[in-house]
């Protein structure tokens, strides 16, 4: 049976009763889970769902076991990069962070592989929250997060994690906030009528204008210098540390959730939390600001241009892009109901903002100069000694399926593309080419083009030697006797197994006639194909130019059959093989321009000849009706001056119609083959089916 592959549940749908899938798992999710379970040495008693990660497919449980409670939890991202931050989380355990240590598994690994994700087992830590309501519980989390950043530095992952950084990504991400925050400005623009639409177009100017400024700063900041120093000199971040993720326990303030770790420089994390706070406060508080800083900078000491640095990533509008970027999604519902709200309160937490910065830049001179000489940015392929020794069989994946399958894909295109060479190579080659085609495919292409006119010309059944293609100049053969050519050429190699020695030694030509120049590449030692794809190329090869052949001889024999006529239409384009329809096609219109008859003269004469034919027609009817009206009196006349009376009235003489002489219309030349008895339609509806006995062509009967 096969596995099943964890993905997010948030969009799943219950078919009794709607599920708050927060608090709740698949029935998949939980069988998996027990099986997990069973690769460690304990006996779980009970398992409770702490959390979920409907929209992620990620979930924490306590387990009650023989060896007290623990903690087992499903990452919800690829095992590559679950991989990054279990490996984070061993190393700084053994650096002495308070850190949940990993459980390893029966086989000795630090994880388990199950549904396409990573399980981890960690002892479960008592904890507390830091308390938020004075600055104490801040100063305590800002202390804690120092520390964390410390026992970070110098990590290498194990081979095989994927590699998670934004050390380098700064100026980008700046650039994506400002160019963003002009989208909302457009986004408001289109949605006039909405209730926050002004409100946003009033101040996305001056937000604007703030980016820009931060962004400006940062390249004339030391960033750049900074960074050179490389992702193992500032360790990682945690990029979610919050009240939540940092609680007190025992010994101090435990960090915890460390699944979406990656470099940065660490005081990222410090701004993070700074900002979030004076966001929930509502106001920009000095006092708070400096408190949290001071805090952080005695575990993990800040210099002048880092603080600098902090300082223009507070400057950042973080707070109005992470509240107002909702109106990306679904503008009208949130620009309608939220928008105006969440703008007003940010809005007036900023009033505060820039005058707080201003009085904290004063505090840079406290901090000593960083040593950040000038140096490029490192390449970070190159991977610098761990202060750890990783075991290799603790930290290998299972193959993934995704991976497994594309490989498969790529062999099978590569099998597919030999097996295919043989065959391309018997439609491409004569007879001589697959005989002595070369082991390098290079220097095969450079002999091939030397000696490829030559081979083109050589006809086997005759077994004489022609002139060289190439000294001849190229002449060309007309398409009915290359077809014939082509299927002799392909079908050599069967003729050539019964000739004999003498005849092989006459079809090939001897070394010293063969003038080699200078640039031609030296021939290879010729390397034989099987006799079997040889075999069924050739026959492949032969049948279709046999299809050929007889497709152009017949057009070509009806078309010298006809009489050389002027008034026919060229029937050659629907009886041609589609290669040949355009060429005919082309050279019947260039007939017809050369003879100096264009389309518009063409109209011109047509219609004139049936103006003059209408007016023929009327003068005889004419003719016909007036004689017929005068007969009576014509009698009568005669009879009062003969006496006599008239026995019968006198027949009209049938007169004989002369032939017509055909119009200047029917006499123009198109062609050299007979046109059509019956009108021809491209309707099908309209065309006449086959009657029994009958052959069609192309529509034509």
């Amino acid at each position: 049976m096969e596995e099943y592959l964890i993905q997010p549940w948030d969009t799943r749908q219950s078919a009794t009763t709607p599920v708050d899938w927060d608090m709740h798992v698949p029935p998949e999710i939980d069988v998996l889970a027990e099986e997990v379970m069973k690769h460690y040495d304990m006996a779980v008693s009970s398992q409770t769902l702490i959390t979920s990660k409907p929209d992620k497919g990620g979930a924490i449980w306590r387990i009650e076991t023989n060896k007290g409670p623990r903690s087992l939890k499903l990452l919800h991202r690829r095992p590559e990069r679950s991989l990054f931050s279990v490996g984070l989380q061993e190393y700084v355990v053994k650096q002495g962070a308070r850190v949940p240590a990993l459980i390893p598994a029966q086989d000795g690994k630090m994880f388990v592989e199950k549904g396409g994700k990573l399980w981890i087992v960690t002892d479960w830590i008592a904890l507390q929250p830091a308390t938020k309501v004075d600055l104490v519980g801040a100063e305590e989390l800002c202390y804690g997060l120092g520390e964390f950043h410390v026992h970070t530095k110098g990590y290498i992952p194990p081979a095989g994690a994927k590699n998670s950084s934004r050390l380098y990504r700064w100026p980008n991400y700046y650039q994506k906030i400002t160019k963003k925050i002009g989208w909302m400005r457009e986004v408001a623009k289109a949605y006039k009528d909405t209730a926050a639409s002004a409100s946003i177009l009033s101040v996305i100017d001056q937000y604007e204008q703030h980016a820009m400024d931060a962004m400006r700063r940062l390249q004339e900041s030391a960033y750049a210098r900074m960074v050179a120093k490389g992702e193992p000199y500032w360790g990682l971040v945690h990029q979610d540390y919050g009240w939540s993720n940092g609680q007190n326990g025992p010994g101090g303030l435990w960090v915890i959730d460390l699944d979406g770790v990656a470099y940065d420089l660490p005081f990222r994390d410090l701004r993070k939390l700074i900002t979030s706070t004076m966001d929930d406060m509502g106001v920009w508080d000095l006092t708070w600001m400096r408190g949290m800083i001071d805090a952080y900078h005695r575990a993990n000491p800040l210099d002048a241009e880092s603080f600098e640095v902090l300082l223009i990533d507070m400057a950042m509008p973080n707070e109005f892009y992470k509240h107002l970027k909702e109106m990306f999604f679904d503008p009208v519902t949130f620009l309608n109901t939220e928008a105006e709200a969440i703008l007003q309160r940010v809005v007036a937490t900023d009033q505060t903002k820039w005058q707080a910065l201003a009085e904290l830049a004063k505090d840079k001179s406290k901090y000593a100069a960083g040593a950040y000489d000038q140096v490029s940015v490192p390449d970070t392929s190159e991977k610098v000694p761990s202060k750890i020794t990783w075991e290799a069989k603790k930290w290998i994946l299972l193959p993934q399926k995704t991976a497994t399958n594309n490989a498969g894909k790529k062999d099978a295109k590569v099998e597919s593309g030999k097996k295919a060479a043989p065959a391309v190579a018997s439609k491409k080659t004569t007879s001589m080419e697959i005989a002595k085609k070369t082991k390098s495919m290079e220097t095969s292409k450079k002999a091939d083009s030397v000696e490829s006119g030559k081979k083109k010309a050589d006809s086997v059944e005759s077994g004489k030697k022609k002139a060289d293609l190439m000294e001849s100049g190229k002449k060309k053969a007309d398409p009915v006797e290359s077809g014939k050519k082509k299927a002799e050429q392909k079908s050599a190699p069967v003729k050539r197994e019964t000739a004999s020695t003498a005849d092989k030694k006459a079809m090939v030509k001897p070394k010293k006639e063969t003038k080699v120049k200078a640039t031609e590449a030296p021939k290879a030692k010729p390397t034989a194909l099987p006799e079997r794809d040889t075999k069924s190329a050739a026959a492949s090869t032969a049948s279709s130019a046999e299809k050929r052949e007889r497709i152009l001889s017949r057009s070509s024999q009806r078309s010298q059959s006809m009489a050389p006529v002027t008034n026919v239409i060229d029937l050659l384009p629907y009886l041609a093989s589609s290669t040949q329809k355009s060429k005919l096609k082309k050279k019947s219109a260039s007939a017809r321009t050369k003879s100096g008859v264009s389309s518009v003269k063409r109209k011109k004469t047509a219609a004139s000849s049936r103006t003059k034919r209408a007016a023929t027609a009327a003068k005889s009817t004419l003719r016909t009706v007036k004689s017929r009206t005068n007969q009576p009196q014509k009698a009568a006349r005669k009879q009062t001056v003969s006496g006599k009376s008239a026995s019968r009235p006198k027949q009209a003489t049938k007169s004989v119609n002369k032939a017509r002489k055909t119009s200047s219309a029917r006499r123009l030349s198109y062609s050299k083959a007979a046109g059509p008895k019956h009108r021809v339609t491209r309707n099908p509806a309209r065309r006449p089916s086959a009657k029994r006995g009958v052959k069609t062509s192309g529509g034509l009967r």
